[in-house]
């Protein structure tokens, strides 16, 4: 009997590709079948990585280019992108389980876009800017310059695995930075694939290295490395709170990407047709496993009964099966460990008293024996201080709260430790916006969710995070402020020095 051997991808360090007697099996969510192994990275390997980042960027040929060069070839790799979709589509679901329409359309289909938009970034930020002219104590003249940092730590999540990579990459290259980046150990191949890309497309070697490894080792070596200037982090609150620990050691930057327990408030006014499916969408998307996930439905008790109903029929509707097949709408959850906490977290809705209303299993049939596979799961008669109202589960599960007026709505949305993102479904734009301005949430949208554009920053409050990406001022994140004092008094006389020195004739 044979077997398919399954492709290697080594680690990208200095320019080179490099392998590891350590590999990292990467399985896919749906069978759980092994599609590939990729190099397994530790602390020596991250400092290798480190130390390349860091000659390169001595070096200057890409720190030291001018940002429209840089404009230059990242726009070059976007297109590259483009031109290499659907490898990176496959390289992506079969890692992480999603469907292939939601990967062509976001997690990949984002990329170039997205990437596109940081070349911009670079033409048209000021990386230099006069000050207003000092005339006391001295008449002077101050430049603001925005620098390069200089090494940069990238560690990227399961979800999203390119994409949020992207959005930490790309705004450090387009300000001059070399980068370091630790995808998760489960999905590394799409963000190894790129820098292959980025590679050919002429990036200098060191200036993008890839670590694929374990974060307790990899990872928080890169966080406390006396080298990295920043540090920049998508993941759950509680590894969130340890990187922010490491940093600290060297008192490095840090932005910080974290959990969500997402309200969507329904108001009494809203279009019931298109609330049901936008609460739908804004939750079960890639079966919940997205930061920012609506996965608090908050009704009015007027509306409940119809709205349950309606949001029931519509998610029967909702079809599991093979993520390369175009005509399925929900994948997998990403591994067996996330399966096991994502089932205990529904029963333990049923221990606290909330009622199943759809769902709260594995899916019936042949297909969904191997993988990990859940329903779509909506509880009803939720209390905000249920664990799966409070707890970020990161699965397919919807808990539906009532409430009575507006004020109580906003009260039980902002009662969350969490502050990432918040939905609001009305037919009066004033009242929904009235509303919006007390929801303590770093986005809210109105009438929709998922609504992520790169024009915009995107971050949380409260545990949700720390700074923001994306946005025009997402370059910030990623340079150093300098002001640069230029003398034009010329005599010594005009001077301040008398306030310590006497003046000697």
């Amino acid at each position: 009997m044979t077997t398919t051997a399954v492709r290697n991808f080594p680690m990208l360090i200095g320019g080179e590709w490099v392998e590891s007697a350590d590999l990292l099996e990467i399985r896919d969510p749906q069978n759980d079948e092994l599609v590939a192994t990729a190099a397994s990275g530790g602390a020596a390997h991250i400092d290798r990585a480190v130390e390349a980042a860091r000659a390169a960027f001595r070096e200057g040929s890409w720190s030291q280019a001018a940002p429209a060069e840089r404009a230059r070839l990242l726009r070059a790799v976007a297109a590259k992108v483009g031109d290499r979709l659907d490898e990176l589509v496959e390289l992506e679901i079969m890692a992480n389980g999603a469907t292939i329409r939601q990967a062509t359309g976001f997690h990949i289909g984002y990329v170039a876009p997205h990437l596109e938009y940081f070349a911009d970034l670079a033409e048209r930020y000021a990386f230099e800017r006069p000050a207003p002219r000092a005339t006391f104590p001295t008449l002077a003249q101050s430049t603001v310059r925005k620098e390069p940092i200089g090494v940069v730590g990238a560690i990227a999540p399961w979800n999203f695995p390119l994409l949020l990579a992207l959005w930490k990459i790309a705004p450090a290259l387009a300000a001059g930075n070399s980068v370091v980046v630790k995808p998760d150990e489960k999905t590394p191949l799409s963000t190894l694939e790129f820098a292959r890309i980025a590679e050919e497309c002429g990036l200098p070697p060191g200036v993008l290295n890839v670590v694929p490894g374990p974060g307790p080792e990899a990872g928080a070596r890169l966080a406390s490395h006396p080298d990295v200037g920043k540090i920049a982090f998508t993941g759950s609150t509680e590894v969130g709170r340890e990187i922010m620990r490491l940093a600290a050691g060297t008192v490095k930057k840090v932005t910080l990407e974290l959990g969500g327990k997402s309200p969507s408030i329904v108001l009494d006014d809203a279009d019931l047709e298109i609330a049901v499916d936008g609460v739908l969408y804004g939750c079960f998307l890639y079966s919940g496993q997205v930061c920012e996930s609506g996965t608090r439905l908050l009704l009015p008790e007027s509306l409940h009964d119809e709205f349950v109903e309606r949001l029931v029929e519509r998610a029967k509707t909702i079809v599991l099966g093979d993520t390369r097949d175009w005509e399925t709408d929900l994948g997998p959850v990403i591994s067996a460990r996330q399966h096991s906490r994502i089932l205990e977290y529904i029963a333990s809705g049923v221990e606290q008293g909330a009622t199943l209303a759809h769902g709260g299993g594995v899916p019936a049939g042949e297909r969904f024996e191997r993988g990990h596979w859940i329903e779509p799961t909506i509880f009803t008669g939720v209390r905000n201080d249920m664990r799966i109202a409070r707890e970020e589960i990161f699965g397919p599960v919807l808990s539906v709260i009532t409430y009575r007026a507006d004020e109580e709505a906003v009260a039980i949305a902002n009662d969350t430790s969490y502050g990432l993102a918040s939905s609001l479904w009305s037919g009066d734009n004033d009242r929904a916006l009235a509303i919006a301005n007390e929801i303590e949430a770093g986005s809210v949208w109105i009438n929709d969710a998922h609504q992520i554009n790169c024009q915009v920053p995107f971050g949380g409050y409260k545990q949700s995070g720390l700074g923001r990406e994306l946005g025009p001022d997402a370059l910030d994140e990623y340079t150093e402020t300098k002001n640069v004092h230029l003398d034009l008094s010329g005599r010594r006389d005009r001077r301040p020095y008398d306030v310590l020195l006497s003046h000697v004739d």
